[in-house]
């Protein structure tokens, strides 16, 4: 499992902020998913883990969740693209769903709420592309409806530092990019000029992992191929995966 800390961490930190209280420690929810994982007789597969509030009634107030929090753990295969867009790359669209104001809902935080990218999924849809772009409030790139984006031009590789969720992948990237290939890795304000004339454009996700776009509202990225860095970035994550992932 790559990274489980990291992710389990970022679970634990969500829940401290909405007040639910998990009711097992850190090392019981590994203990957990583990078990799942042997057993569905999975040895590699994508594991959701959901945790509930717990019990309620109809109404909105959370006091009136009793029992404890309910903790489901799902695993299973997941298949986001296939396997000729990693080889050929994305085309994907902006879309006019603006991602949440950050004060409304934080995009730090990693929950299932995910009305917001829904509604810009349909748009992409109804575009014919199998992903989106969603910008902020203020009209800088934000990320995409379920994954992280980064732009590479001139020897820096640059991702939004506003309206996105901490990726574990996306942190993962992001070292591998500035201690095995000696990029200088920014997080900035990024526009979407910016992304049209950028040499590279690649998304990464927990199961896209690292995918690359070739067109963005109609306009040729690059050469119109995946890039020679984002080809590099995806063999040294496939390389960290297998040495880096918790073994059980």
């Amino acid at each position: 499992m790559f990274r489980l800390k990291e992710h389990i961490d970022r679970l634990y930190e969500t829940c401290h902020t909405m007040m639910i209280d998990i009711g097992l420690t850190k090392k019981e929810m590994i203990e957990a998913l583990v078990k799942t994982l042997k057993a569905n007789g999975l040895t590699d597969g994508y594991i959701r883990l959901v945790v509930t509030r717990g019990d309620g009634d109809l109404g909105l107030d959370p006091r009136k969740c009793r029992n404890g929090a309910n903790i489901i753990i799902i695993a299973d295969k997941i298949t986001l693209y296939p396997e000729e867009l990693y080889k050929n790359g994305l085309t994907i669209v902006t879309v006019p769903t603006v991602r949440n104001h950050p004060e409304a809902i934080n995009p730090q935080l990693k929950s299932l709420n995910y009305l917001n990218n829904i509604m810009a999924k349909i748009e992409a849809n109804n575009a014919g592309v199998p992903e989106a772009i969603m910008l902020d409030g203020s009209g800088y790139v934000a990320e995409c409806t379920g994954d992280n984006i980064f732009m590479v031009k001139d020897g820096i590789m640059r991702t939004p530092s506003q309206g996105r969720l901490r990726g574990v992948t996306r942190d993962a990237v992001m070292e591998l990019a500035a201690k095995k290939l000696k990029l200088d890795v920014r997080e900035d304000f990024i526009t979407r000029h910016e992304l049209y004339n950028a040499e590279e454009i690649f998304l990464t996700g927990t199961a896209a992992e690292l995918i690359p776009v070739v067109k963005i509202d109609g306009r040729v990225i690059g050469s119109g191929k995946p890039g020679v860095v984002t080809g590099k970035l995806l063999k040294l994550f496939h390389e960290m995966v297998r040495k880096d992932g918790v073994k059980f």
